[in-house]
């Protein structure tokens, strides 16, 4: 069993019962804004065409007032295992389960925005300790991105996926794990390519949800389905992207909002909850309210609603058009993730070695969230495929 190094701190999280009291007393004191002027009876995803309901909002946030336990979760992240280091002058913030299992594998998994450690916390026993003993096991490491909830807010530029995929590189190898496995989506998948085409020497393999190709790719060859996909990605980034165009170039300007006002950041947040999950009209068909208000409170009392928002202008460019990732590769493209149905044909001119390529019936952005019995299935069968090709 490798030993983590004595620069790997543990660490505990506890919200002073000051914040929380502070928290409620903000959300009794909302003002808020008149009802949108386009309304539809529920269920209808067109309900959300000018942004979150103000009947739904007032519905989330007298539950985050009146009934959610933040404390809860706080129990839920102590049971799993916090600890703290710091690379490059940056304290680094994870979640790290090590399996019972002699055979197990290291896996870092990698969340994305608007995300956080809060994605992967249902599913991280049944990938340590799989009851069923003919599943692979792995040792899982779940870090919080720089400037994301318990991770150090960077007070300088320069944190970018190039530089956070190097100091995961090194969060590994403090814990023991020379060689391991990733998994990403989101920002998590920009983060996840990264170590794979650059790190090729650790990273035995991936598995994401995000397959960002070259730049420059046509519709010539595709099938029809396939063109489709790419119609909608596209009608995407060309009008579902002004909160990361806002992000990636006024980061400090939305940033007062989302540190000031938690009915700001949670309205911020769960926007996109809604429009990239999989569902028929709200997010909470499939996502538990008390899960995505983890997630919200996590960034609320952390602060870090400015420092999470400046990761688009710190890669306003995602990824290297030069880069090729060469290790093995197993893919899920979800049928709800509004951000990312590339077609494998594109995929393939970044992702050299694809040896596992899925496209589940159900699940969209956040399917550890939406579809964790299925998630944790489809990345114990994408990273067995990968092992076998690594070896």
């Amino acid at each position: 069993m490798p030993h983590p190094s004595s620069d790997v701190q543990a660490f505990e999280c506890r919200a002073t019962d000051a914040d929380l009291d502070d928290l409620r007393a903000r959300l009794a004191a909302a003002r808020l804004p008149e009802p949108e002027t386009v309304r539809r009876p529920a269920p209808d995803p067109r309900r959300w065409d000018q942004g979150v309901p103000l009947a739904d909002l007032v519905d989330v946030v007298d539950h985050w007032r009146t009934g959610y336990d933040w404390r809860a979760f706080e129990s839920r992240l102590e049971e799993i295992g916090q600890f703290r280091t710091t690379v490059d002058g940056l304290g680094i913030h994870f979640l790290h389960r090590r399996s019972p299992r002699a055979d197990a594998t290291p896996l870092i998994l990698t969340h994305g925005w608007p995300g956080s450690v809060a994605e992967f916390v249902d599913v991280v026993d049944e990938l340590a300790a799989p009851p069923d003993a003919g599943a692979p096991a792995f040792h899982v490491v779940v870090p919080s991105l720089p400037g994301f909830g318990y991770s150090d807010r960077p007070a300088v530029a320069g944190w970018g996926v190039e530089k956070t995929a190097a100091a995961w590189v090194e969060l590994m190898g403090r814990l023991g794990y020379d060689e391991f496995l990733a998994h990403g989506g989101d920002w998590g998948g920009n983060v996840t390519a990264v170590l794979g085409g650059r790190f090729p020497a650790h990273v035995l393999g991936i598995h994401t949800t995000l397959a960002l190709p070259p730049p420059g790719m046509t519709t010539d060859g595709l099938t029809g389905e396939e063109r489709r996909h790419a119609e909608e990605t596209r009608d995407f980034w060309l009008h579902h992207r002004a909160y990361a165009t806002q992000q990636a170039t006024r980061p400090q300007t939305i940033g007062y909002s989302l540190v000031d006002s938690p009915v700001g950041l949670l309205a911020w947040l769960l926007d996109k909850f809604a429009e990239w999950s999989d569902t028929e009209d709200s997010p909470f068909e499939t996502i538990s309210r008390d899960r995505i208000l983890d997630d919200v409170t996590l960034y609320w009392l952390t602060r870090t609603g400015a420092s999470a928002a400046r990761i688009y202008a710190e890669s306003p460019g995602s990824l290297d058009p030069d880069l090729r990732v060469d290790v093995p590769c197993a893919m899920t493209m979800y049928p709800g993730d509004i951000e990312s149905r590339t077609p494998r044909a594109w995929a393939e001119q970044r992702y050299r070695r694809i040896v596992r390529w899925t496209e589940p019936e159900h699940g969209g952005h956040f399917p550890s969230l939406e579809v964790p019995d299925y998630f944790v299935k489809d990345l114990q069968d994408g990273l067995s495929a990968v092992l076998a090709a690594s070896r």
